[in-house]
């Protein structure tokens, strides 16, 4: 595969004809935003634009990416916002409305996300809501947000009960994906972004599993090849792409993009988002739907093995503290998004590949799974 890469993801109603935006993978590739943005439309009725980040990103690639907008013509300002998932919340939510009021965005102004996916979520969510919607740009700068979160249009924040319970569908103009911030990446934020990449080999693409398997470790950048990274972005993007072009707003097939989500987020919210990042939550999330899908007699012990095996060469956790609160996992599961007539539907495996929904699964199920991994 060549170093860059476009995916589209199609997007069409009768209602707005055209709502269709790429993806673009390509290496060195933060310096030419700007002149992206021009080249599809950005800038011919407002010229002004926001980017929202966090310090450590914009200490590595802020004055890269607002060079490239000044030099392009856009009028540039910047809000920083501190990094992690407790501020992912109303008031930093509200930091971003009033940088947009300072900064006078108008309808065709832009707020570009350079960032992860907490910058990339509330962005989108301010994008969407401010002034009714003005236009958006996602320029993820983690693994976990160019394969997954910067991709689809899911927008929003949290709600101190619940982990995204505020939010909107919400799509941007581009996704803007280069591979070379990754080498400022924490160790333990690329072994986060691997679950989801280990999820998309699970519920959709058997070849990027069986790419994976061959692989020794996947815990570090320096153990993967640069042709296999730029493999690992196509396929999880195209992957994702699919599936929201099917299934915008998660009508149904896009439900399966949470596999392993709906057990992690309750241990995201029981852990107060300190112990657990993320993708280590959904890791383990992921742990606990296969061994119910072993259970319920849906798939094998040889496939949980495997889907196992991945993890552990991601060194994400793979057990869970013997005194996590299991009743409060029990209970936050009932808040979740996916919850149907008072049911909770999981997205269990059925082989490498493939998934199905299920909402029979029972609190002493999940209890059982639970147990199986406490250290």
């Amino acid at each position: 595969m060549s170093d860059s890469a476009t995916v589209n993801v199609e997007l069409r109603n009768d209602s707005q004809p055209n709502r269709s935006y790429d993806i673009e993978i390509a290496s060195h590739s933060l310096k030419d935003l700007g002149a992206k943005l021009v080249e599809i439309g950005l800038g011919k009725k407002s010229k002004k634009i926001l980017i929202v980040s966090n310090p450590v990103i914009d200490n590595h690639y802020g004055a890269t990416v607002e060079k490239s907008l000044s030099e392009s013509g856009f009028d540039v300002a910047k809000l920083i916002l501190p990094a992690g998932e407790r501020f992912k919340t109303a008031t930093s939510l509200q930091k971003i409305y009033d940088a947009a009021l300072d900064h006078r965005l108008e309808r065709s102004s832009a707020i570009v996300a350079l960032g992860g996916g907490v910058i990339g979520d509330m962005s989108g969510y301010a994008a969407a809501t401010w002034l009714r919607g003005i236009e958006l740009v996602q320029v993820p700068t983690t693994l976990l947000a160019m394969v997954d979160s910067a991709i689809g249009g899911k927008t929003g924040i949290n709600h101190p009960q619940g982990k995204n319970l505020i939010g909107a569908f919400y799509q941007p103009r581009l996704v803007w994906v280069d591979p070379e911030v990754l080498k400022t990446l924490p160790a333990r934020e690329l072994r986060s972004a691997m679950a989801e990449v280990i999820k998309y080999g699970v519920i959709w693409d058997r070849e990027l599993f069986d790419l994976l398997s061959q692989c020794d470790r996947l815990d570090q950048l320096r153990y993967i090849k640069p042709e296999l990274l730029q493999t690992i972005l196509y396929r999880c993007a195209k992957a994702k792409a699919d599936v929201v072009s099917k299934d915008e707003k998660e009508g149904n097939l896009r439900a399966i993009l949470n596999y392993g989500h709906t057990v992690g987020h309750a241990i995201e919210s029981v852990t107060n988002y300190r112990l657990y990042n993320h993708g280590e939550a959904v890791g383990l999330g992921m742990i606990i739907a296969g061994a119910i899908a072993v259970d319920l007699g849906l798939w094998s012990n040889d496939e949980q093995a495997q889907q196992v095996s991945l993890i552990a060469k991601a060194k994400l956790p793979q057990t869970l503290p013997a005194d996590i609160d299991q009743d409060a996992i029990i209970a936050c599961l009932s808040t979740d998004k996916k919850v149907e007539a008072g049911k909770v539907r999981f997205i269990l495996p059925t082989a490498i590949g493939h998934v199905s929904f299920n909402d029979v699964v029972t609190s002493e199920l999940v209890k059982q799974s639970l147990r199986k991994i406490l250290s």
